[in-house]
């Protein structure tokens, strides 16, 4: 008889804890918000190269917030998918409300690092470079992560072997320098135009630069490859 009755006093117990846990009617589930945080940040870092791993903090339990159909999870303006940030979760019918949920999303990556102590100026080559494997997510925006993104750049400043290269620390590859001949063109609706003019400064694929005309005027324009600076009118 007694082992019956502490039988009974274990279901009723178990009971009670699972009767605790579940929502009332017309809450919110709290588990469900952090399911749509995770599934956002897993959609928003899709395109991320590596592994990446998401885990998303509590919700206080004593939250309570209106049952809502449709939760939707977002990004404050300027904020990162990745590394320690904050999802909101917004509500706009039937009930209107916002939830801000802390989470934690590592993307454990190959980056490139410079081999060896590049200096200033100095074009990259592929011999200096090295891939290490780490937690991007950490890492400042613009992370190399392809060789190929800074062989033949030059670094704006001298980097210590074992400094991870940024996108951001490199200058490109010049294909207009000073002093050279250059074709300018410029190209409209219906339109085409070229003429000649030296550069007046350096400019890599895509920057911008002047460059004096053959009557000594000074106009900008895009650099292209082939000594070709695009002007627009």
């Amino acid at each position: 008889m007694k082992r019956i009755l502490i039988s009974v006093a274990l279901v009723l117990v178990s009971q009670l804890a699972a009767a605790q846990t579940q929502t009332p009617a017309g809450r919110q589930n709290l588990a469900a918000l952090r399911t749509v945080a995770e599934q956002f940040l897993k959609t928003e870092t899709a395109g991320l190269p590596g592994e990446v791993s998401v885990k998303v903090g509590t919700i206080d339990p004593r939250t309570a917030l209106a049952a809502c159909p449709v939760p939707e999870a977002f990004l404050q303006p300027g904020a990162r998918a990745w590394g320690k940030t904050t999802v909101g979760i917004r509500c706009s019918a039937p009930s209107n409300w916002t939830l801000f949920v802390q989470a934690q999303v590592n993307v454990k990556a190959e980056y490139v690092a410079a081999a060896l102590p590049l200096a200033q100026g100095q074009p990259i080559e592929q011999g200096q470079l090295v891939l290490v494997k780490g937690d991007i997510a950490a890492m400042p925006n613009g992370i190399v992560t392809d060789m190929a993104q800074a062989i033949g750049r030059t670094p704006t400043v001298s980097l210590a072997a074992g400094t991870p290269l940024r996108l951001d620390s490199l200058r490109s590859r010049p294909v207009v320098q000073q002093g050279q001949a250059v074709r300018l063109v410029s190209n409209g609706n219906g339109f085409s135009v070229s003429g000649e003019g030296k550069a007046i400064g350096n400019a890599g694929e895509g920057q911008v630069v002047q460059v004096r005309t053959a009557g000594g005027s000074v106009v900008s324009g895009t650099a292209k490859a082939g000594g070709i600076v695009e002007v627009a009118f």
